[in-house]
């Protein structure tokens, strides 16, 4: 199965390569033009041995001329090296920029299950980690392997030629070396998969630990945090020594084969000399244990480039498993793009659950006409938020259906679905922009006195207008602003967009009551004419709505106004007092 995995993960690593196939070629040129200089080189050394005949008799009319022929194949053969190294780092690096796009736009169109499933530090770890370990590998292959097989082939065709019988021992020597690398290498490529897998926990769990980091501290929790992350480190430690000593004992031990090669091609080439030294000269002897050395070198290189690709491929399945994610449905091929929603609703006997063992909304049905106002209420965990997620089509539902203006969300396009809801969270999200570029992501046309009438509406425009640049000032999730004024900023995008439908989910949980009041009342003017779901805890906020629903375990229990629920005495009537008691 591993077997299968790992051959899997080559092919489509081929398949990226196969997009730089004049690059590619154009490296195997390089290699070409390296290696047969390389490999004449000692040829060349070989002849002028043979004209140092004894002392004081040395053609250096003869060997002048070849040192020159030396000189120039080293240099040209050199600059064919630095060629080919420039190439495969082009090659290497637009392979993984490809690998890393295809995992960004695949995160794109995975559906929220996913990240919902997977911690966000693996996520992260996987683009930008192992692709770089990936990287590191396969630019380490291209570097050694194409010149290690061409130099191999090189050196066998040239030592058959000048004697078949001592290049046949070579070749019979060589499997003891394929073998050891072989050997030990397979065994490496579990524990470099392992190494990836806890890196990526780890990550995940700093990512987690930052992101509370005033919680763990408000609670003391630093030293259970910190031996949580000694423990991962035990862990990582343990397998990354196991896949390094393991990986080392590639190189040394093919070295101690190849040393006993060149020691058989010295003994069996120096008897050569002694027995026929016309037809097998101390020149060819030279040559012969060059070659001998140039033949195993690409052995050590090769079986290091092994071990190394071990962790690559490692790195590049937990990529692919990423890419290859089930994506969310497609929209249909003829799926409607709602271009004028008039907000009319009707929620048919829907069911969802996250876990099919764990029914969350079932039975669930609604008509919402046009322009109302719809509150929904209820405990900690009964559905809420999970029906705004229905709506969005963030979730598919399980059974039923949802209509809006009179046809089912699965025929109408998600972003067209999305485009027709303003949604403002209790979760905030800024990007790293301008105040600006956060502001008109939901119209990107919009003007200036646009975007500053909708800050003021929201009561976001006095603390824009104190920000260094103004409306230009570059800020983030970590530009000090407050959560109040990040969600101010949210609420601007949603009264600049001013779409047909509105989802309101704790809108305004972190803004203090006096600007909370103005808000509402800000609210309200938006609301008028639009379709509008509010998700609240505190029910003061509310009591306009026209009608409430009342949810508990995923079901609608009550429903009505706020004095027709009160007048009944139920559920909500109980809610709504608890939270007024004294």
């Amino acid at each position: 199965m591993k077997n299968k995995k790992t051959l899997s993960s080559l092919k489509k690593v081929l398949s990226y390569v196969r997009h730089h196939k004049a690059l590619l070629l154009l490296s195997l040129l390089c290699a070409a033009i390296s290696v047969i200089l390389t490999l004449y080189v000692p040829i060349v050394i070989g002849d002028a041995i043979d004209y140092i005949i004894e002392p004081g008799k040395v053609a250096f009319d003869k060997i002048t001329p070849m040192l020159i022929r030396i000189a120039i194949a080293s240099i040209i053969a050199a600059l064919a090296q630095w060629m080919q190294g420039i190439i495969n780092n082009k090659i290497t690096y637009g392979v993984v920029q490809d690998i890393r796009n295809d995992a960004f736009r695949k995160l794109q169109s995975l559906p929220v299950s996913y990240s919902d499933t997977h911690a966000h530090g693996d996520i992260v770890s996987r683009i930008i980690t192992d692709a770089d370990q990936f990287s590191d590998g396969l630019l380490m292959g291209f570097s050694q392997l194409f010149t290690g097989v061409l130099t191999i082939l090189g050196t066998l065709g040239f030592m058959f030629v000048i004697n078949w019988k001592i290049a046949l021992f070579v070749v019979l020597a060589t499997p003891l070396s394929l073998f050891a690398a072989s050997f030990i290498a397979s065994r490496t490529h579990s524990l470099f998969k392992a190494q990836a897998e806890i890196r990526g926990t780890q990550t995940g769990y700093i990512n987690e630990i930052i992101g509370s980091e005033k919680v763990v501290r408000a609670y003391g929790h630093e030293k259970e945090a910190m031996q949580s992350f000694e423990d991962m480190n035990r862990q990582m430690e343990k397998c990354s020594l196991r896949a390094v000593f393991f990986s080392s004992l590639v190189n040394p031990t093919t070295r101690v084969v190849n040393s006993i090669v060149y020691a058989g091609v010295a003994l069996i080439g120096a008897l050569s000399v002694i027995a026929n030294p016309t037809a097998f000269t101390v020149g060819s002897l030279s040559i012969f244990l060059s070659y001998a050395n140039q033949y195993t070198k690409p052995f050590n290189e090769i079986s290091g480039v092994a071990t190394e690709f071990q962790n690559s491929l490692a790195c590049a399945i937990r990529l692919f498993e990423l890419i290859e994610a089930k994506p969310q449905t497609p929209d249909k091929e003829n799926a409607l793009v709602l271009d004028e929603a008039k907000g009319n609703i009707e929620i048919k006997d829907i069911a969802f659950s996250y876990d099919p063992e764990k029914p969350l909304i079932r039975d669930f049905s609604l008509s919402v006409e046009s322009g109302k106002r719809i509150a929904i209420v209820g405990p900690t965990g009964c559905g809420k938020t999970t029906f705004i997620g229905l709506l969005m089509r963030f979730y598919d539902v399980n059974d039923g259906e949802i209509d809006v203006d009179g046809t089912n969300i699965r025929d109408i396009t998600r972003n067209s679905l999305r485009k027709s809801f303003g949604m403002v969270l209790q979760e905030t999200w800024i990007k790293t922009a301008t105040v600006r570029e956060n502001i008109i992501m939901g119209k990107p046309d919009a003007t200036d006195e646009e975007i500053i009438a909708a800050a003021k509406a929201s009561h976001a425009h006095s603390f824009i207008k104190r920000l260094p640049n103004g409306y230009d000032t570059k800020i983030g999730e970590d530009s000090g602003l407050s959560q109040g004024q990040k969600q101010l900023l949210c609420i601007t995008r949603v009264m600049l967009a001013l779409p047909p439908m509105l989802i309101l989910d704790e809108a305004t949980s972190s803004i203090d009551t006096r600007t909370e009041m103005k808000i509402q009342h800000a609210f309200a003017t938006m609301m008028k004419g639009r379709t509008s779901f509010i998700v609240a805890h505190r029910l003061s906020t509310i009591r306009e709505a026209d009608t409430i629903l009342v949810m508990k375990d995923g079901q609608i229990i009550e429903s009505g106004t706020h004095k027709e629920l009160l007048k009944k005495g139920g559920f909500y009537f109980e809610l709504y007092h608890s939270q007024f008691k004294g």
